[in-house]
């Protein structure tokens, strides 16, 4: 399968929607669970996963309130103002730069984002990095709104990020403005780790663009530039974050991703998801053929899908029964058993276990008969 019927057999399988963007935050979710062909299909062909779980009446429940949407545009706004003036002072202080002249380059559309191809974007964002990685006399210092590309189970993904690209002293720094506070020199360690992983998804792509155009690499910083409001003012300060952690994560869970063309080419022909709405935008398509294009596609459930994937009910009620379920440790610990009951005959031995069975079927066993025990010398 070539390159362009991958593409087109991607558009067929979206139907007639527009594609939805990935940003740092479907990309580290992605690889949280490569294992997951469900998700990379659907989201290689950019689905708008929130309102396919909503049809099928497994709606998310995770994301942010308009409230925090606001608030972190309004902050985000704040610190780009006048040329990210703010900006600017925080980074000659946190990262001890002399920049007497700065250059501020915003990398969306002269004419409108919604109008300018992804690849026309891309290729001048690609123009302006090189150059200012070239050391140019009139090449920029600060990229806002950069469109960057990264490989995802052989199918390139363009990227929109919340972010500007900073370049100082011959290396850029990724900067990563959020909304949460850092209090007393603490931030909530969730957020910090969440925004971690969402930088190097940044880092790893601005790294690539580079080194295809010969340059190292490591001329992207791994040191990421954490912009949020400091204490309960809104005034913003600036941290160091070393990602070099996330990008090991992250480069190896791309690596073990199954290529888009050879997960498309075990499915149905017609698969489509296409919600098939009339002239007045309503969904026309039966939520029950939707699920049965779901199911066409293999899901590997995890608990840990609850906070990272919008269609995580969906598959969660579809894993009911399954060992897989439980969570990756209870899946590894029972290799083979794929079913709750199982794992419970085995345990109470009313079932004999096939060879492969054997080695799980002792653990459980013996944990049963532990428990028993335990529960048999426990005070009523």
């Amino acid at each position: 399968m070539t390159s362009m019927n991958t593409a087109e057999r991607l558009a067929a399988i979206r139907g007639g929607a527009k594609p939805k963007r990935h940003n740092a935050r479907t990309i580290a979710a992605l690889t949280r669970n490569p294992g997951c062909a469900r998700r990379a299909v659907l989201d290689c062909a950019g689905i708008d996963k929130q309102r396919l779980a909503a049809y099928v009446d497994f709606p998310a429940r995770f994301g942010q309130s308009q409230f925090a949407i606001a608030r972190g545009n309004a902050f985000e706004a704040q610190v780009k103002a006048d040329g990210a003036a703010e900006l600017l002072t925080l980074l000659r202080e946190r990262l001890g730069l002399s920049i007497p002249e700065v250059a501020y380059d915003d990398l969306a559309s002269v004419t409108g984002r919604e109008q300018e191809s992804p690849e026309v974007r891309y290729a001048r964002t690609r123009t302006l990095l090189i150059r200012a990685a070239t050391g140019a006399g009139d090449a920029g210092t600060l990229f806002d709104h950069p469109l960057l590309r990264i490989n995802v189970a052989g199918q390139p993904v363009y990227l929109e990020p919340d972010l500007i690209a900073f370049q100082a002293g011959g290396r850029f720094h990724v900067v990563e403005i959020k909304s949460f506070a850092i209090v007393d020199g603490q931030a909530d360690a969730g957020k910090v780790s969440s925004a971690a992983i969402q930088s190097a998804v940044y880092v790893l792509a601005m790294r690539e663009l580079l080194a295809e155009a010969g340059f190292d690499p490591e001329i992207v910083s791994h040191d990421v530039v954490l912009v949020c409001p400091r204490d309960f003012s809104n005034r913003p300060t600036a941290v160091l974050v070393d990602v070099r952690k996330q990008l090991a994560v992250l480069r190896r869970q791309l690596g073990r991703m199954t290529r888009i063309d050879e997960l498309l080419a075990a499915l149905p022909p017609d698969l489509s998801f296409d919600l098939a709405p009339d002239a007045a935008g309503v969904p026309t398509r039966d939520p029950a053929a939707i699920v049965t294009a779901l199911r066409a596609i293999d899901a590997r459930y995890t608990p840990d899908c609850l906070a990272v994937c919008e269609l995580a009910y969906f598959c969660r009620h579809e894993a009911r029964g399954c060992t897989a379920a439980l969570g990756p440790a209870t899946r590894e610990a029972l290799g083979g058993i794929d079913r709750v009951e199982t794992a419970l005959a085995l345990a109470h031995d009313v079932l004999p276990p096939a060879e492969e069975q054997a080695e799980a079927a002792a653990l459980l066993q013996a944990a049963a008969r532990l428990r028993a025990e335990a529960l048999a010398g426990a005070p009523a």
